[in-house]
């Protein structure tokens, strides 16, 4: 019997086993996932095949990246048919055709700038492009900062300090860019959702969240979100139910249309262990990668098993006329 998830308008049937690898093969964790035009799924991971994709039904069609990158984070579909992936092993972005052919790279491999610094990059997280074409490259675990790009890959602007107030980060994460120009962070361990305008300024924040770390965007003309949210690693609270991990389904305004996962973590059909990224096809169909081979002992508190699921695939079930 088919697993349902979410609700109302969101309601996802979990398509179990989906995304069919060659014998042998493992994805590890999957940093980011991306669909292109032709409905074909990208997925950016930690295993011995950096990036593979699969058609909508799941079936491997190749593989590229091997022995080019070394750790793997995010990716974001470029609209003409490139894919921008994010190297946070390396420090560097890398404009790509989808056969992996670079096109152009941002920063300088392997030499980072000063942690702290607010200087690119150290440990970039994500990517997302702007209406006109300019890039902004989340620059997450080394900085707390936002920088902005031409799509030459010359330098525009900065912001971002370290700290809790509006336009401070506590690991600048995930980030995406609606049509109207506005910017979306997710500033994971600061729990919230800022939002800013095309010049960096603080326009306002989504909260009630916990860790957001996922941030994903449907319909940029009038977007809705999926922003997979991290459960608790700590000692005191790695227990406490309805604190993810999840993935939470938000309106352009923040509000909560629905939300998909367990009251825990864990391995069942549509359960998580740590949503890391997201992305939708032009069905509406969802799909969420995730780090669950780092995260199982913070999580599990136990030896990891040699397969973890890593990747799940959710279609959207049509509301009952």
């Amino acid at each position: 019997m088919s697993v349902l998830v979410g609700s109302g308008e969101f309601t996802y049937r979990v398509e179990e086993g989906w995304g069919k690898l060659p014998e042998g093969w493992s994805l590890g964790d999957v940093g980011g996932v991306a669909v292109d035009r032709q409905d074909r799924v990208y997925v950016f991971n930690r295993g011995g095949h950096p990036m593979v994709i699969f058609d909508r039904e799941g079936n491997f069609i190749k593989s590229w990246g091997e022995g080019r990158f070394v750790r793997p984070h995010s990716i974001c579909m470029g609209p003409d048919d490139t894919v921008y992936c994010v190297d946070e092993g390396s420090h560097a972005v890398y404009h790509c055709t989808l056969d992996g052919e670079v096109l152009m790279t941002i920063g300088t491999p392997n030499e980072p700038g000063e942690e702290f610094s607010g200087a690119p990059f150290n440990r970039p997280t994500q990517v997302a492009l702007s209406p006109e074409g300019d890039i902004y490259v989340a620059d997450g675990y080394g900085n707390a900062r936002v920088h902005k790009y031409t799509a030459k890959g010359e330098h525009i602007l900065s912001w971002g300090e370290y700290g809790t107030d509006e336009g401070q980060f506590n690991i600048v994460h995930n980030i995406c860019c609606d049509a109207s120009g506005l910017v979306y962070v997710a500033d994971r361990e600061n729990h919230r959702v800022q939002v800013f305008h095309p010049d960096g300024r603080f326009k306002t924040q989504f909260v009630n969240l916990h860790r957001a770390c996922g941030l994903s965007m449907q319909n940029p003309e009038d977007p809705v979100f999926f922003v997979g949210e991290l459960g608790p690693f700590l000692a005191i609270n790695r227990l406490y139910p309805n604190i993810g991990p999840r993935v939470s389904v938000l309106d352009k305004n923040g509000r909560l249309l629905a939300r998909l996962g367990g009251l825990r973590a864990g391995t069942e059909p549509g359960t998580f262990i740590a949503p890391h990224t997201g992305a939708t096809d032009s069905h509406g169909d969802l799909y969420i990668g995730e780090v669950s081979f780092s995260a199982w002992i913070p999580v599990f508190q136990t030896q990891r098993p040699a397969f973890v699921r890593s990747l799940q695939k959710f279609t959207r079930v049509p509301a009952a006329a």
